[in-house]
């Protein structure tokens, strides 16, 4: 009898091992078929427009910006240093994939509010994904003027973004963008604007790197009736741990949507050129991982 219950307890044990053993075989046949692209961006903006990124699942990120002056407003106004504007932000991780935000800029005086999803997420292995896309909206009330109706105020937008890591240092996004104003600043302006935007990263060291974007607006430049130029943007992205810095040059004045695709007023052929930049700090809400993480892998 003993000789039985002997038999019967290796069979069974014998049995859980096996079972165990292609668990963990079909998980790693899974896994190898797609392994997700991490750190497209350091960031959930490129400079002035929203990346890819979106916050992590119960992360909170605070967000203060930055837009001085003119350079070329000459010494006196210490090169555009005496004048800013500024825009306080908080955006938060509902989940991995999708977040949602809000702000309060100084130009303008203007709330916004916005979701972000990402819908597709680069992977490679064998079945690789050749590209992240996140889908962007969201809308403003712009209260500085009293005088107005409450639906002149308020704008909307809505980007789908593309982007593509190439190896460990270059990452490039695609930005086509629908932007609605249900009363221009300008009158003659028109209300719907459509724009495609380009923007990159090129990392140069773990924490470092280079960025830039464009965005090219489908309306006739500089006019009476839209006396408004395209956006462009060239800065520095610094990680430091739970912070990114991000330090850059702007021929844009506004941080919002409405204000750098479509009320950019100068140029950088003219000097027309802000010095500005974006500070982030996360703090995590995930008891099992509290202390922020590098972005970065």
């Amino acid at each position: 009898m003993k000789c039985l219950r002997f038999l019967l307890l290796m069979v069974c044990s014998t049995s859980l091992y096996a079972q165990d053993d292609l668990l963990s075989e079909l998980s790693k046949q899974d896994s190898a078929q797609k392994i997700p692209v991490s750190a497209t961006f350091k960031s959930t903006r490129v400079v002035n427009g929203h990346s890819v990124e979106t916050m992590k699942k119960k992360h909170l990120d605070f967000r203060i910006s930055h837009r001085f002056g003119r350079l070329n407003s000459g010494a006196y106004q210490f090169f555009g240093l005496d004048q800013a504007t500024m825009r306080m932000g908080f955006e938060y991780g509902i989940t991995d994939d999708l977040m949602v935000g809000v702000g309060r800029s100084t130009s303008q005086k203007v709330y916004d509010f916005f979701g972000k999803y990402k819908l597709l997420r680069q992977s490679t292995g064998a079945r690789s994904i050749p590209v992240s896309v996140t889908l962007f909206g969201g809308t403003g009330v712009a209260t500085v003027n009293k005088e107005l109706e409450f639906q002149d105020k308020i704008y909307y937008s809505a980007q789908v973004l593309v982007a593509r890591k190439f190896g460990e240092r270059l990452s490039l996004q695609l930005s086509p963008t629908y932007l609605f104003r249900n009363r221009p600043e300008v009158l003659g302006d028109e209300k719907l604007l459509l724009a495609i935007g380009i923007g990159g990263r090129f990392k140069l060291s773990k924490r470092v790197s280079l960025n830039g974007e464009y965005f090219y607006t489908a309306r006739e430049k500089n006019t009476v009736t839209a006396p408004y130029y395209d956006s462009m943007s060239f800065g520095v992205d610094i990680e430091t741990g739970g912070h990114v810095f991000q330090l850059h040059f702007t021929n844009s004045l506004g941080m919002i949507e409405k204000q750098f695709i479509g009320e950019t007023a100068g140029t950088w052929g003219k000097g027309d050129i802000h010095y500005g930049f974006n500070i982030s700090r996360t703090f995590s809400f995930d008891k099992k991982n509290r202390r922020p993480k590098s972005t970065e892998q």
